[in-house]
């Protein structure tokens, strides 16, 4: 029962969050999935490392195709998650952790920054 109070409050959350939140759980839910995938390469589990590290690529793929380019920022932002999703493909390549935290640093500056504009929008 614990597991689907659990599951009705994530939905909850989701349903109910507006689209700057929605935005800030997409990087929470990069770092989430950078994070494991570091285990995974801590403990050579290939297949961890591997699956958390493309979930992080998709999230990143996501929020570069909802960028709206009427905004001049659109095209850092666009450049910024080009670079961390070339980031994401060379560590998964190389199953290599510094370059995994690389990527993990960006998306976290990219989230701080998130929640800074979130703050002065209200």
């Amino acid at each position: 029962m614990p597991v689907n109070a659990a599951a009705a409050y994530q939905n909850n959350k989701i349903n109910t969050a507006s689209p700057s939140e929605l935005t800030l759980m997409l990087y929470d839910g990069a770092i989430k999935f950078c994070n494991i995938a570091m285990l995974g390469i801590q403990e050579k589990d290939i297949n961890k490392a591997n699956e958390n590290i493309i979930k992080a690529e998709k999230i990143i793929t996501y929020l570069k195709t909802t960028l709206d380019s009427k905004y001049p920022v659109a095209e850092d932002f666009d450049r910024v998650y080009d670079y961390i999703y070339e980031t994401l493909i060379n560590a998964n390549i190389k199953k290599d952790k510094a370059v995994l935290n690389e990527a993990l640093g960006y998306i976290r500056e990219m989230r701080d920054t998130w929640k800074e504009v979130m703050k002065s929008a209200k």
